[in-house]
């Protein structure tokens, strides 16, 4: 397994591991780890947005929803200190990664419950 941290938000949010980019994204349905790319066409799904009162992420290129549930129970393992999320990425460690900036959707750098204080 690899482990390794990035930032929440600005820069050095996204870790591309193994030519895949991955954000930390903070939601009302709760917080993940979220590949950047949409899987169905490889689309910006780091600037999606929610289907409303759902918790499904719709990719601004083709409108196809995703569901953020199964990415919160079955996604990428993650635990956020402050500015920092470390997460543990299915790869064996070594494996090649780098860090840069990639923007987020207001829906997906907003608040969480646990933020609210």
């Amino acid at each position: 397994m690899l482990v390794l941290s990035f930032a929440v938000g600005g820069a050095g949010n996204c870790v591309t591991v193994a030519g895949v980019p991955y954000v930390y994204a903070r939601s009302r349905f709760g917080s993940f780890v979220l590949p950047a790319r949409c899987p169905h066409r490889g689309g910006p799904l780091h600037l999606g947005v929610f289907e409303p009162d759902r918790p499904r992420l719709v990719c601004p290129w083709h409108e196809r929803a995703s569901s953020v549930t199964r990415a919160i129970t079955s996604g990428v393992p993650v635990v956020r200190n402050g500015n920092r999320a470390t997460a543990v990425f299915p790869h064996a460690p070594g494996t090649p990664h780098q860090l840069s900036h990639l923007p987020l959707s207001a829906d997906l750098a907003g608040p969480t419950w646990e933020d609210r204080g």
